[in-house]
């Protein structure tokens, strides 16, 4: 059982008195968090520890790119519902329920989850608590993590004598970069890890409506809920992982990995959604929560349960070594020296001749955030992909819709233009490796224009092959047989 401190009973009401919501770390996650809450209702006060961040936010800026987030974020900043502080003496004096918000990002060097932010939050509000509360993570952490926070909650409080009964409960974000707003307000389930059934009540006060819509609410212990959202995101990396195994196959044997992956998708039991092939996954979560899955369960003994996710892992990367080699093959080609893929296209360092093919190339990039509708270039596919061009010896012109600064902060030596024109002006080969609306509707004639060479390589599988092919274009793809001579 999880130790608590003085859990009041499921039967005493204080719902006539509204509830008062704070939010700890003001990141991507936090700062969603706090402006739906506002839009439910709530009055909210953020907290970050980042004096510069609870500026900006408190004129109404965003450090980041979601859509609808920054008209709730004014509109709420402007009303007085939505505050910002860098006190937890003000949070503690004022909140009724407690969200932690802040990264878990993977330690330097190593797989496990750095849960130093988390715990120094945890402990935080602890200290200065002086009410009764409900401290609530949605942090994405390692199982076992919130019963050894919910002991140092009480060990905290009693050392320092607090007034007040504080429990812990976790509840797992599951949101998707671009669709945050619509997630967190319209959840397609709400999962809550609590140890008793007033915890339970003040959360389904705080997501009433949510459960005034039907949306499932399953309550269930801490190592479930932790679980949760680390099992669906190794799901989904596995899913990902399958169909790019199979179009290392479709790419040496021929056949056509989106029809393969529409004949299986119309099977109930595994369904169409996430089986799209290309440069694989990225992003802030899927990769380091996998990892952090593995070295958690490494921990316990159990390093055998979890190997696949190795593998998964390790198929998702090729992705990127393979983009780089149809590089070559498609250049190769261009200039009359067509090629095989180096080791089957899964190298990781490009050889000697690649070199000398990519060597003063002219590559658009087009897209470098891990997805669309997003400026976030975290473990981002395309970006890693470019800069392994760039290495190697191409001239890298990089365009992205919002990634861009994101992006030459991680590596600025790369070529960063504001056009999606100016990136094709005189390209020897196109990369299209972010699926953004404007270049999935590129009319192949325009691009046409603007290109010395007309090469493109659909790392995303949107394109239609045939009107790019019909305008003169090599046209190569991801899980498909890069044949020239064909």
């Amino acid at each position: 059982m999880t130790t608590t401190t003085a859990a009041r009973p499921i039967d005493q009401d204080t719902s006539s008195a509204p509830l008062r919501v704070s939010v700890v770390g003001t990141g991507y996650l936090g700062a969603t968090h706090a402006a739906c809450m506002a839009e439910l209702g709530f009055e909210v006060l953020g907290l970050d520890i980042d004096p510069a961040k609870v500026a900006a936010l408190s004129r109404g800026e965003l450090p980041f790119h979601e859509p609808g987030l920054p008209e709730l974020l004014t509109k709420h900043v402007q009303s007085g519902r939505l505050r910002f502080t860098t006190s937890y003496a003000e949070v503690g004096a004022w909140a009724d329920v407690h969200f932690i918000g802040v990264g878990t990002p993977q330690k330097p060097g190593e797989t496990g989850a750095d849960l130093r932010y988390v715990d120094a939050a945890t402990r935080s509000l602890a200290e200065h608590i002086t009410r009764d509360a409900l401290i609530v993570g949605k942090s994405t952490v390692p199982v076992g993590t919130a019963e050894r926070l919910a002991t140092l909650i009480a060990d905290t409080r009693a050392e320092n004598n607090l007034p007040g009964a504080v429990e812990l409960a976790w509840n797992p974000e599951f949101l998707r970069e671009g669709y945050a707003v619509a997630d967190t307000l319209c959840p397609d389930r709400l999962v809550v890890g609590v140890c008793s059934g007033h915890a339970e009540q003040v959360l389904r006060r705080v997501y009433a409506k949510s459960l005034a819509e039907h949306t499932p609410w399953i309550a269930t212990d801490y190592a479930t809920a932790e679980l949760v959202k680390v099992a669906a995101n190794a799901f989904l990396a596995t899913k990902i992982s399958f169909i790019n195994a199979f179009s290392e196959i479709t790419e040496a044997v021929g056949g056509d990995i989106g029809t393969l992956a529409d004949a299986i998708g119309h099977d109930p039991r595994i369904g169409r959604r996430f089986l799209n092939a290309g440069v694989g996954f990225g992003g802030g979560c899927l990769p380091k929560d996998i990892r952090a899955l593995q070295a958690r369960v490494s921990e316990l003994g159990l390093d055998r349960t979890m190997r696949f996710l190795a593998e998964m892992d390790d198929i998702n990367l090729r992705r990127r070594d393979r983009v780089v080699d149809l590089a070559v093959q498609v250049l190769s080609a261009d200039q009359g020296h067509p090629r095989r893929p180096a080791n089957g296209g899964t190298g990781h360092t490009p050889d000697p001749v690649s070199v000398q093919v990519l060597n003063g190339a002219k590559v658009a990039m087009l897209g470098v955030t891990f997805k669309p509708d997003s400026d976030d270039v975290r473990d981002s596919p395309a970006l890693d992909v470019a800069n392994r061009l760039y290495t190697a010896g191409a001239e890298v012109a990089v365009y992205d819709p919002k990634g861009n600064a994101n992006a030459a902060a991680r590596f600025p030596r790369l070529g960063y233009v504001d056009t999606c024109e100016a990136a094709l002006t005189g390209a020897d080969l196109v990369i299209l490796l972010t699926e953004w609306d404007q270049f999935k509707a590129l009319d192949p004639a325009h691009v046409g224009s603007l290109v010395a060479r007309r090469n493109i390589i659909d790392g995303r599988n949107v394109l239609d092959r045939r009107a790019w092919q019909a305008a003169g274009f090599t046209h190569a793809a991801l899980g498909h047989r890069f044949d020239p001579g064909h």
